[in-house]
């Protein structure tokens, strides 16, 4: 099967239809995601992502469909509910990018399109933009301080707290300029942000805080077996929508793609991220995860190291903190905080 975009759309719009006439509950459908950007594959994969609205409340939060090894169908099941405050939306630094960029693909009550409407309604206004970006930030900060009451020798559940809020504080720079950055592209989208808000030095840092200096090129190619036989020792019962068996190919070809691309270590985020999940449900005596443990203590992820990697996650949030500060000011804006929905 050939893979265009405009394969990828044409499928999407006929998903949209065919679950219109089957599901009366559906209120409205929309895409959105990486096949709204010019170049949707990586490593030759991709996914459509869809979101469908529903007038009652939902049972299932998502579904995945596979297509093809290449290609499957992210679906997310919202309630109607969900959207209520429509103007608060804009606020919100997940929900607000999404609906001011999707594709509205089923509406017939127009609920999408009084939606999207409303939270474009001065979206870019500078208070805006940084209120969206403040909350990533402040919610970093926050995860920041929990980690500091660690007292304990940090395991699974702390590395996962910390790679979140990486994952918050990276956000915090990208939303100034643009839609939240996504699991597989953080790191190759980064420094284009990081850039446009005057501070170029902060995609180093980014990778300092994920142990690049660590690894090489040859230590992130054979770790990819390690990371390959924890993803499909996942049990069953312990499965997150994210890591569905439809997905491996998904997340495995765009990691090979990193690795062998002119900046390897772009890989990490996507790699350790979804590898620390992936490990998350198995036994502590399991193989996959003594694999696991072994390379994110060579990353100082674990054991001693991690004190570093906490102290250097405090650093790199001063210096995000001063740059919205310095993006305020060139920009006239006014932080004005507005109650919204929390973040998801």
């Amino acid at each position: 099967m050939r893979i265009t975009r405009e394969t990828l759309f044409k499928i999407a719009r006929d998903t949209a239809n065919k679950r219109a006439r089957i599901d009366r509950d559906l209120l409205s459908i929309y895409l959105h995601g990486s096949l709204l950007t010019e170049e949707p594959m990586l490593g030759g994969t991709a996914d459509i992502d869809l979101v469908f609205v529903h007038n009652d409340p939902v049972i299932s939060e998502r579904e995945i469909q596979r297509l093809t090894d290449e290609v499957h169908l992210d679906i997310a099941h919202h309630a109607r509910d969900d959207y209520r405050r429509a103007r608060a939306l804009r606020l919100h630094p997940w929900m607000g990018p999404t609906i001011f960029r999707c594709q509205i693909l089923y509406d017939p009550q127009h609920f999408m399109d009084f939606t999207q409407a409303s939270v474009r309604g001065q979206y870019n206004r500078p208070d805006y933009v940084l209120g969206r970006a403040r909350t990533q930030a402040e919610h970093a900060r926050e995860m920041w301080f929990s980690m500091n009451e660690y007292s304990r020798e940090p395991g699974m559940e702390e590395v996962r707290f910390y790679l979140r809020a990486v994952e918050h504080v990276a956000n915090a720079v990208a939303v100034l300029n643009g839609a939240p950055l996504t699991e597989r592209r953080l790191l190759i989208d980064f420094p284009s942000r990081a850039e446009a808000v005057g501070r170029p030095g902060l995609y180093a840092g980014l990778i300092g805080l994920l142990g690049g200096p660590k690894v090489d090129v040859e230590e992130l190619r054979a770790w990819l077996p390690a990371w390959s036989a924890a993803y499909q020792s996942i049990p069953e019962e312990q499965l997150l929508p994210r890591l569905h068996p439809d997905r491996f190919f998904y997340y495995y070809r765009a990691l090979e793609h990193l690795i062998g691309g002119e900046k390897p270590q772009d890989v990490l985020w996507p790699l350790l991220r979804t590898w620390s999940d992936a490990v998350e449900g198995l036994p502590q005596d399991a193989e996959e995860r003594q694999d696991w443990e072994q390379a994110f203590r060579q990353i100082e992820l674990l054991g001693p190291g991690f004190t570093q990697r906490v102290a250097a996650l405090d650093a790199f949030l001063d210096l995000v903190e001063e740059t919205l500060e310095e993006w305020a000011r060139s920009s006239g804006a006014e932080y004005r905080p507005t109650a919204g929905p929390p973040i998801r």
